[in-house]
């Protein structure tokens, strides 16, 4: 089998399903991406470069979809390359949220065609106006809808559509949830699984935590109000003051992913260590910034209480990991987070926007030591019975991969 996956930052969320594939004997794998230096034995990189002016003259509510167009038409010249080399896929895979996917199906209209739709943008009642201490700027219902117009384009030059959890589904058309299968990508918990001697060593502030501490953990790929971390930092006031021998480890970067953007040189960490730095004991907050991935896993390991917060949008690939190394969850009562997360049964559910009340429950964990193994060996098995890659998300990926070359309408997984 000829099989194709698309995605601008090689593998994203195809690493599993594509290294898996590559393994097996007679398999073909090509990966259409922007130039990274990410590699994978077996899997050929096909590398575009879409030619992005500066400056688009264009109403500002097209700029994004401007890009997007050309980014389509950057991975059209890649497929008739592909195709120039007598290379037709038996079916492909990719990301709808950039435009890569706008056009494949005119240069291979036989192939089927699998896109991942991650979200759908609501002005009322999702993330646009979730928080008001940071509205979103540059954004109206006007806006938001011609965002979505590269998500209802691709839709309907795609066979079918697949959303990693239910409430990511929920928050699309109706008329696109019959064909969208709920599939997420899936953690090895075989690798990520609790580890009792988990420790880790802190260079820069020369120290060493393991189990025995007080560790409470916070994890984002960026430090910003999407992932609460301004709330986060506001509750690591109360916490520390409450538990003096508390560290707090904060593993993410400085850059933005989500929502609007910063000035130049600002960062939301220096916002707010302005706020709350000055009622802090730094010698017990530690900013560990974007880190390899076995560290980040023993960050999870040795957590004592690990705190995940989120606007209603995308669910964090670490909440699910998470959960498979065992963490005592701590999460934000909001639905991506609700879906998976039952208040008392595997972790315990927070006000977003309520420092004293994660205050709260992190007194709760560690000073209820066996209810809280309780609730982690409750998270780990939520992992384990709906998130296991080997088991369960593998499995259901292949069976769709399988029945759309088949010409089979694939399964839903609601």
């Amino acid at each position: 089998m000829i099989y194709l996956f698309v995605h601008q930052n090689f593998p994203g969320q195809y690493k599993h399903l594509a290294r898996h594939l590559a393994d097996l004997p007679g398999n073909q794998v090509y990966f259409i991406t922007q130039p990274n230096q990410n590699q994978m034995v077996g899997v050929h990189k096909v590398v575009y470069q879409p030619n992005i002016p500066d400056n688009v003259n264009c109403h500002p509510y097209a700029g994004d979809f401007d890009r997007s167009v050309r980014i389509g038409m950057a991975v059209v010249e890649a497929c008739q390359l592909l195709k120039s080399r007598g290379i037709t896929p038996d079916i492909i895979c990719g990301h709808a949220g950039w435009g890569e996917m706008l056009f494949i199906k005119d240069v291979f209209p036989d192939t089927p065609i699998l896109s991942y739709f991650e979200f759908y943008y609501h002005m009322f009642n999702v993330d646009v106006d979730f928080d008001p201490e940071f509205p979103a700027r540059n954004q109206n219902p006007f806006g938001l809808r011609t965002r979505n117009a590269v998500s209802l384009l691709t839709f309907d030059a795609v066979d079918w559509g697949n959303v990693p959890t239910r409430w990511q589904k929920s928050v699309h058309p109706p008329e696109m949830r019959s064909r969208l299968s709920v599939l997420h990508e899936g953690v090895d918990t075989d690798m990520v699984r609790p580890d009792p001697n988990a420790r880790i060593t802190l260079m820069r502030d020369g120290v060493t935590l393991t189990r025995a501490d007080e560790v409470i953990t916070y994890v984002a790929r960026n430090l910003e109000p999407y992932r609460g971390f301004h709330i986060m930092m506001r509750a690591a006031r109360e916490i520390l003051k409450r538990r003096p021998r508390a560290h707090i480890l904060f593993v993410g970067g400085d850059g933005v992913s989500y929502g609007p953007s910063l000035p130049p040189g600002a960062t939301f960490r220096d916002i707010m260590l302005n706020e709350v730095g000055p009622d802090l004991d730094m010698s017990r907050v530690h900013f560990l910034g974007q880190v390899p991935y076995e560290v980040y896993l023993r960050v999870l390991q040795l957590s004592s209480a690990h705190i995940y917060l989120t606007y209603p949008f995308v669910l964090s690939w670490s909440f699910i990991e998470a959960m498979a190394a065992g963490c005592a969850m701590i999460g934000s009562a909001t639905p991506p987070v609700m879906e998976v997360l039952k208040h008392g049964e595997n972790g315990r559910l927070v006000d977003f926007f309520s420092p004293t009340g994660i205050a709260d429950a992190v007194d709760q964990m560690l000073n209820h030591p066996e209810q809280t193994r309780t609730l982690r060996a409750n998270a780990r098995a939520t992992a384990v019975q709906s998130y296991d890659l080997t088991r369960v998300t593998l499995p259901r990926w292949l069976g769709v991969l399988d029945s759309m070359i088949a010409r089979r309408k694939p399964g839903l997984f609601d």
